[in-house]
């Protein structure tokens, strides 16, 4: 199962306790997985359709114990993706219109109605419940294990800014991008993510999302520090390679005999300890130098052989 199987098998387990916040969930649901259908005056049907077992048994659920609904089943194998499709059939019915009025999918006059209806989520567990619902219907989430990235996918561009500005209720800042006819709702990054699924209450999903990110954090750093380790020793062999050719020049073009007392004795110990660093090569001298002192004995002997003067150290 993908990860989005995961989380909407997950967030169909919640049961609401409010009635409003049922019907506001039904209604995300129905409102993105829905098709409505007209077979006659003020007679309409819904098909829901769905991939997810789960998702398909909730929404016959909440249509069953919500309005008492006479729906029909039908699963079929998609041969191409070797996944079922779950087709809920809700056939005309004298309840079917008020179920249809209340969860905001037609107005009082029975027209059609578009985005979502503001006294669906007038209270936040209401909005949230609406978020979980749109999630069940259009909803993706990426596997934490890879890039970090979610979406709830709509075919109205209404619906899609109402259910940005509803995250952005809760302190979600999303984008809307258009592909194939559809619009999506994203999310890009752990942070916006993992607030979704806590919002919702996908807390299994949650937890995983949390430790991937924790693990690929300290990946990241271990990488970060071998990086720059890995560039301090190719910086610092880059110079040890070039201190042993001026020392090179120096011995070919003047001898290191002629070198004053203490550039002699930093020079010999460098072709000694090719490999050493600056601050190691100070502990070899006798007495002791500090990294600067070695740094600067270093510096008179680089531009000695670049043709300076030869004065004392």
């Amino acid at each position: 199962m993908s990860f989005t199987g995961e989380v909407k098998e997950e967030l169909s387990r919640i049961e609401p306790r409010r009635q409003c916040c049922l019907k506001a969930e039904l209604a995300a649901l129905v409102r993105i997985e829905g098709t409505l259908h007209i077979t006659g005056k003020e007679r309409f049907r819904l098909e829901i359709a769905t991939e997810t077992a789960p998702v398909a048994r909730k929404a016959i659920k909440l249509l069953h114990g919500l309005y008492d609904l006479n729906t029909e089943l039908t699963v079929r194998r998609s041969v191409l993706h070797k996944t079922n499709n779950y087709l809920i059939n809700v056939v005309s019915q004298p309840r079917l219109t008020q179920a249809l009025n209340e969860l905001g999918i037609l107005d009082d006059k029975l027209s059609l109605t578009y985005g979502v209806i503001p006294r669906l989520v007038r209270r936040d567990c209401c909005a949230v419940s609406y978020l979980r619902g749109a999630f069940l219907g259009g909803g993706f989430v990426a596997d934490p294990h890879g890039d970090f990235h979610f979406e709830l996918t709509t075919e109205s561009e209404q619906m899609a800014e109402d259910l940005l500005r509803l995250m952005g209720r809760f302190g979600m800042h999303a984008k809307i991008t258009q592909r194939r006819g559809l619009h999506a709702v994203y999310l890009k990054g752990a942070e916006p993510i993992v607030t979704f699924l806590a919002l919702v209450g996908a807390h299994r999903a949650l937890l995983r999302t949390e430790d991937v990110r924790i693990i690929k954090s300290m990946r990241n750093d271990v990488n970060r520090l071998v990086n720059a380790e890995t560039a301090n020793l190719q910086k610092s062999a880059e110079a040890a390679l070039a201190q042993l050719e001026a020392i090179r020049v120096l011995e070919t073009t003047r001898g290191l005999d002629n070198l004053p007392p203490a550039l002699r004795e930093m020079a010999l110990l460098r072709v000694e300890h090719p490999d050493v660093s600056l601050r190691e090569l100070g502990q070899l001298a006798d007495p002791p130098l500090s990294k600067s002192a070695v740094y600067h004995r270093i510096r008179r002997i680089e531009e000695l052989a670049s043709g300076g003067s030869c004065g004392e150290d």
